[in-house]
């Protein structure tokens, strides 16, 4: 039992929100003695968000626990998003809907051109899970946002009550589900007896917003670093509001800039979706050290960021480190000739 008032504060004040429950919580922290060996690096402990259980977890099933929830007090009988045909949000949307009981529309955005034509990996669970999915003709991103309200206009013409996830006034629900996160995840480093400095996650957004968030709230020196998996384009304004927005909503006295965020796009690559020799490699290494599935997109540069700051000693060999494992395994198989390209050297 903790006697941390501030702990005490964030835990009472989000168990005070509206939540569905999703997801097997709370996940492990985990040592991983063979891969710190292997390179000849730190401590590193992972805290296993791919365990969340719902349709192969990670870390949206947190998230969905608040927006289903919010969509359920809206008396939305329907949900409608997208995002790249590989998703992972998608996926775990997909497995909420399934599970609350709600019709699914995602309209998923090509990648590479092989998503126009191909099955695998996310897309198969989505449609596995009773989502309806519509493959959008171009990787384009504002075109993708316009198809998204043109079929919430269309379905709700047909009587239905349509919420999209995500939305300015929403976004927040699913950045303070990582505040619990960062609550677990320094109560169970407490409890191992461990005094981490970084924890190192792949973020764009909510994820980091979250951590961010509930680090300083709790008052904990425990910094994150978000490994971004595409090109950051003013991420860090983006997560501060989000976290201004959480800790308002909270009733949190915090405050957030973008001086509070570090987020690194440095091992992004060409670009997002596609993967990096170095990104293959370090989902091959953890795979081989510790018997844990990272993907080719999101955690695989992820953990080849943390790979080379212990190999070029911007972490000290006796820091102990966390990375936080988001999920993403069923998308390997969405990009199974390059990860067998990767194996083969």
């Amino acid at each position: 039992m903790n006697d941390d008032p501030r702990e005490e504060q964030l835990s009472a004040a989000i168990a005070a929100l509206p939540r569905y429950p999703l997801g097997w919580l709370q996940t492990p922290l985990e040592a991983a003695p063979r891969l710190s060996a292997a390179l000849g690096g730190p401590p590193i402990f992972i805290k296993r968000d791919d365990l969340t259980g719902l349709s192969f977890g990670g870390n949206k099933t947190r998230m969905l626990e608040f927006s289903i929830a919010d969509a359920q007090a809206k008396g939305a009988d329907t949900i409608v998003y997208g995002a790249a045909v590989q998703s992972n949000y998608c996926r775990q949307l997909a497995g909420a809907c399934a599970k609350a009981g709600y019709e699914c529309h995602l309209l998923m955005r090509p990648e590479r051109e092989m998503d126009k034509t191909q099955i695998t990996g996310n897309g198969l669970v989505q449609r596995l899970l009773g989502a309806h999915v519509t493959v959008l003709p171009d990787n384009d991103r504002p075109s993708q946002q316009a198809a998204i309200q043109a079929k919430a206009a269309e379905l709700r013409a047909a009587g239905k009550q349509v919420y999209i996830p995500r939305q300015p006034d929403t976004v927040d629900l699913e950045a303070l589900a990582y505040a619990v996160s960062a609550l677990e995840v320094v109560q169970q480093a407490r409890a191992q007896g461990i005094e981490p400095k970084w924890l190192y996650v792949a973020a764009a957004d909510t994820t980091q917003a979250g951590l961010v968030l509930g680090l300083k709230a709790i008052g904990s020196g425990l910094k994150v670093r978000g490994i971004n998996p595409s090109f950051n384009n003013g991420n860090e304004e983006r997560m501060a509001v989000m976290a201004n927005q959480a800790a308002e909503r909270l009733d949190l006295d915090v405050s957030f800039t973008a001086a509070d965020f570090d987020n690194d796009d440095s091992y992004v690559g060409e670009r997002y979706g596609v993967p990096t020799a170095e990104g293959l490699a370090a989902v091959a290494a953890v795979a081989q050290n510790e018997g844990i599935l990272l993907d080719p997109v999101y955690t695989g540069k992820a953990m080849s960021g943390l790979i080379d700051h212990i190999r070029s000693g911007k972490i000290g060999p006796d820091e102990p480190v966390i990375f936080l494992h988001t999920g993403g395994a069923p998308a390997l198989f969405g990009y199974a000739e390059e990860m067998i390209a990767a194996l083969a050297g």
